[in-house]
Formats: C-alpha cells, structure tokens, sequence
C-alpha cells in the first residue's frame, strides 16, 4: 500500500485509523492499543514519585518512501505545523523518496583510570592483555556473544594524568545502555590489576561517533522553483557560518527525530546529546548538506550519529509504543535509525523551505491560533472559526480568542 495519501489532514479521527490498519495489518488488539491508557500502577514501575500520566498527542507522518520502502510514521510532540510540514517534505522527495544507510552497532564505553604509577607501561599491558579484557567482557552477555556481537576492540587516551579505556561494543538492536555499563564494571578490576591505577567512572558515551546515518534524497527543483532551491542552499550556508543560525537549524532537524522516539518510548535526551556533540566536533554546524544537481533539483543529505533500540527498553512497556513500532513495520535498529535519519533531513528541509518561500510564521500561526482557540475553551466546529477570525484580524491571543469565543454564543 502507498503511504502518499491524500486529504489524509482532511480525514475523520476514525477514517485515518482504518487507513493505519489496512496500511500496517494491524490487528483488532492493535487497534484497541490506540485507546490504551497506562495505568498509574505501570507508571510507578517505570519512574519514580509518580502521581499522575502526562497526555502527549500522537500524529502520523505520511507520504514516506524510504530504501524503496512505504512507511507511515508516528510522531508524537506538543510543536504545531511539524507533522504536516515533514509530511509535505516527504512528497517533495517522491518519487525516489529517501535513501539511507546506517553504519554497525558500535557503542563506547569508558573506564577512567586515576593514579597511574607507569601510564605509558600501563596502555602497553592493556594492550598486550586485549583479548583477554575483551573475552572477559564477553561473559557478561551470552545473547550478543551468539550473535557474533559484543565486545570487539579497546583504544586508549590520555586525559591531563589519566588514562581513558574505550572498549568498543556490538550491541546488535539494542540501545546498549546496561550491557555496557555492565561490561565495564566487570573488568574494571582486571584493569586496575594490569595497570596499578585506579577505576572511577565506567560509563558508556552516548556520543556514538561509529553508529552513524546516512540519508539522501533528491527534491523536486520544478515543484520548488528555482529561487526557493538556491535559498535553501543559501540558509544552509548560514548555518555553516553562524552557530546561531546553526543551533536552529539542527534543532528543527531534532524537532522530527524527538518526536518519532517520543512515540516509540525511546530516550530522544540520549539522542539530542549525541547530535549536539557530534555538530560540535569540527566547529558547531549544521548536520545537513545541499546542493543542486544539473537539472536543478535540490538534494539533501545528511550525516547524523544514531543509536536507539529494537529490543529490551521502556518501548516494551507501552502498547502504544509498541504499536508505533508496528505501524512501521521495523525489523531491526539499522532500519529504525534509517526512518530517524529520513526524518530529521525531511524536516530540515520543510523548515528551510518555509523560511526561504514564505516564511516560518505563515503555517505555524495557524495551527498556533487553532491551540490558543482551544484553550481559550472552543470546541467542535468553533476551533476554526475562533482561529480563522483571530488570523483575519490578526490578533492571536487568549484573550481575543475569549472575547470571540463569548461573541459566537450571544449570538
């Protein structure tokens, strides 16, 4: 099934569900999880001090083709204008749609070793003693070790007078976390035997310099227009030269990644760090490229370090999530960073768009004066009108949304 649909903002609530259904096959059960509330008791396992559940709207991003695949994407976020602008992207990219590629598995973990007597002796020993560190971490997961994954290789760095173990694991389609810390508690001591230092942190780095996306699409120059590419262009070299405008621009990249992970329950704050870092390690810039081909099209791409998880987390946790896992049908933390990458380069692209051809406000203020009418106590068909006057007059307020609110029902 084709995931371009048209009029799909247009749809009832209900129409759209079918249209997931027969889209994703999804089950009667699957469908009674988009009714689901998690209970108060499950929330407790998962967080501490909890007294309530937070409500987070969860939308659908349609029209992606990525790796000759169709997807329909959940995203889930507070910020208006954002499905609909990423969506609207994703049709720019057809028909070729988006081209991704994601590297291995690799995560860092690092054992801080203070009070080396001999840091030069020391590095040489780990060295010589690798695969014996290396074998030893491997006992803390025999799943990854039948997998052909886990531990693989050590580097060193020195730190002002401290010596930094990075041990270099496969965590195959998990986000890594707790396998890795474990690993390294475990040989923490060996190393300390080895070295005569001292072990203080062993953590994992959520900088994942080795786990990278790539994604690539070719947007179309005719339905663009020739001014519109070479503004885009044009922005993204601002963002190359102004970390102002950079910080922006990756944030928008961020706004489309954030709210895939939000609805799947994956830890979008680990993301957002690795990002950031990773834009920072040549001077902060942007994570995106553009340039025009020959026959004026404008193409995209992006390069972006990426590590979430297909198995084990709080994903597990949430029927929700796990029917936005199922909606996209992923088979594997390679594919899922594909759709991330995808995401986050179509909603670059849609916000550049919106800044080059017409400016970001035109859109959003829409969708912004829809939310103000609804606070201010609109309903049903009153959100439109509420919103639609406030744009004519151009006032968009609370308080004019009231006052608007109050003239509809005296009259």
């Amino acid at each position: 099934m084709d995931s371009l649909i048209h009029g799909f903002h247009k749809m009832t609530v209900d129409e759209r569900r079918q249209i997931i259904r027969e889209f994703s096959g999804l089950s009667s059960e699957d469908m009674e999880a988009m009714d689901y509330r998690m209970d108060i008791s499950t929330a407790g396992n998962m967080i501490e001090n909890v007294y309530t559940i937070m409500d987070y709207p969860v939308g659908i991003a349609t029209n992606f083709k990525i790796n000759d695949k169709e997807y329909l994407i959940p995203m889930s976020l507070e910020e208006p204008s954002v499905i609909a602008a990423c969506s609207n992207a994703a049709r720019y990219a057809r028909p070729g749609g988006f081209t991704a590629y994601s590297t291995n598995s690799y995560m860092r973990g690092e054992i801080e070793l203070y009070n080396v007597p001999d840091p030069d002796y020391a590095a040489i020993n780990i060295l010589k003693n690798k695969e014996n560190i290396l074998k030893m971490a491997n006992t803390r997961s025999k799943t990854l070790s039948g997998m052909n994954a886990g531990a693989k290789s050590i580097d060193l760095h020195f730190v002002n007078n401290e010596l930094i173990i990075n041990i270099i694991i496969d965590v195959a389609d998990a986000m890594g976390a707790n396998i890795i810390n474990t690993m390294l508690e475990y040989v923490s001591g060996y190393i300390e035997e080895l070295t005569g230092g001292q072990a203080n942190l062993r953590i994992m780095s959520n900088l994942t310099t080795e786990r990278i996306t790539y994604a690539y699409a070719k947007f179309d120059g005719k339905m663009l227009g020739e001014e519109t590419v070479d503004r885009i262009i044009r922005a993204n070299e601002f963002a190359k030269n102004d970390i102002y405008r950079a910080t922006t621009h990756n944030k928008g990249i961020m706004n489309g990644i954030d709210a895939v992970l939000l609805a799947t329950m994956n830890d979008f704050r680990a993301q957002e760090a690795n990002s950031h870092a990773y834009a920072s390690m040549g001077g902060y810039g942007p994570l995106t490229e553009y340039r025009k081909d020959i026959d004026g099209n404008l193409i995209g791409s992006i390069k972006i370090p990426i590590a979430v998880g297909t198995v084990g987390g709080a994903t597990k946790t949430s029927r929700k999530a796990m029917l936005a896992m199922k909606i996209m049908g992923i088979h594997g933390s390679g594919e899922f960073s594909n759709i991330l990458g995808s995401v986050g380069l179509a909603q670059n692209f849609a916000a550049l768009r919106a800044l080059a051809a017409e400016g970001i406000q035109s859109g959003h203020m829409k969708l912004h004066a829809r939310n103000i009418a609804i606070a201010a106590g609109a309903t049903g068909e009153m959100v439109e009108k509420v919103a639609g006057e406030m744009i004519s007059t151009g006032s968009i307020s609370y308080t004019a949304a009231v006052d608007i609110i109050k003239k509809f029902r005296d009259e």
